[in-house]
């Protein structure tokens, strides 16, 4: 990597992909020092109702502060577990409660990549002396000296494409991070850590938000709420038609999300999905598949990453999930921080809350949070 005279900080996670970043660093000659975000106590809302204790398949657990601390040691590297619990809670966890009450679909994994593990990580990385960090994200980053402006790109591995959770990175956040598993499949990268010795090798992926048990996000908001002293809003409303014939009562509209099926309470002949959500009005709009269909959506908090800007309009092909296969649509700036993005063809489940992110091929161009 060219880089063999500076220090880098290994954000260890403790699980496979940043444990192989570690190895492989060092491998090359690297000078490493290891860290570890501590983020949020896990047994903090066990004593709730309905909140289990201990939960397997998530990051951040103390079992993996456990797995990264003993790769390190393994590999010879300083180590430190860095505490941010309270930015966690204030940036993540907090805003992650207000957007399901206001009717909204937050992402978690974006806000904290956006304010802690690359904006506190940097600055941690900076106070211990070194460069640059390195992370197990799947994801490509390079400096492009015609345009004077780092790209970011998605990776080889495109089923662990992780650049739709990183298009809040900044230009300042994207120099001075490695992204080494970019160019490796993830069979490629199990291969390498049992190359390296690593005993984690086969660990399995997490698969759930760091902080929500079960995936039951609705308790959480309730166990949350009763630990502050709060109680949760009377949101309590009406189930209606796109026509505004009424369907039923709801108990909250932080119990629902646009596109979701289950849950709903409704007898149909056809599948019913959750079509809109109205905070001020308190009703849950339902419909059929057709209705959840939308051809335009506005994004704000835009972060621009391969352009300084957008002006006048621009092609793009546009994420609004995770695993949402890009669909080419027309960007037009309508505000300062605005973005209409105007979809070649309709796209299922336009979500307020989520990310809509922007690419040109494997470039990210941009993104923001869909209004």
């Amino acid at each position: 990597m060219g880089e063999q005279h500076k220090t880098i900080a290994v954000a260890m996670s403790g699980g496979v992909d940043s444990s192989t970043v570690a190895a492989m660093l060092k491998a090359e000659g690297h000078i490493l020092v290891g860290l570890t975000m501590q983020l949020w106590n896990q047994r903090r809302l066990a004593d709730k109702e309905g909140m289990p204790e201990q939960v397997q398949g998530r990051c951040c657990s103390i079992d993996d502060v456990y797995d990264a601390r003993r790769v390190a040691e393994m590999l010879s590297i300083p180590y430190y577990v860095v505490n941010h619990q309270e930015r966690f809670e204030r940036d993540v966890i907090r805003p992650f409660v207000d957007e399901y009450l206001s009717g909204r679909t937050p992402i978690p994994c974006s806000l904290c990549n956006n304010h802690l593990k690359f904006d506190q990580l940097l600055l941690t990385a900076r106070q211990i002396g070194a460069e640059l960090i390195a992370t197990g994200h799947y994801a490509r980053n390079a400096y492009d000296p015609a345009r004077a402006r780092w790209i970011l790109k998605r990776p080889a591995d495109a089923s662990k494409d992780q650049t739709y959770f990183l298009f809040g990175l900044t230009q300042e956040q994207l120099a001075h991070t490695l992204f080494p598993l970019g160019d490796f499949t993830k069979p490629a990268v199990r291969e390498l850590a049992h190359g390296y010795g690593l005993a984690l090798a086969g660990k399995p992926d997490s698969q759930e938000i760091c902080f929500i048990p079960g995936g039951d996000y609705r308790r959480f908001i309730e166990a949350y709420l009763e630990e502050q002293g709060e109680s949760v809003p009377d949101s309590g409303g009406e189930l209606v038609s796109a026509g505004g014939q009424s369907r039923g009562k709801h108990e909250g509209i932080h119990n629902f999300t646009v596109g979701q099926r289950k849950g709903l309470g409704l007898a149909s002949p056809s599948p019913l999905y959750v079509i809109s959500i109205d905070r001020d009005s308190k009703r849950v709009t339902v419909g059929e598949e057709p209705e959840l269909m939308r051809d335009f959506l506005r994004a704000r908090r835009l972060n621009w990453i391969s352009i300084a800007g957008l002006s006048g309009e621009m092609r793009a092909q546009v994420k609004i999930r995770h695993r949402h296969e890009p669909a080419w649509a027309t960007l037009r700036q309508t505000g300062d921080d605005e973005v209409e993005v105007r979809f070649d063809e309709a796209i299922r489940a336009v979500t307020p809350g989520q990310a809509a992110v922007f690419y040109a091929a494997d470039e990210v161009i941009g993104g923001g949070w869909i209004v």
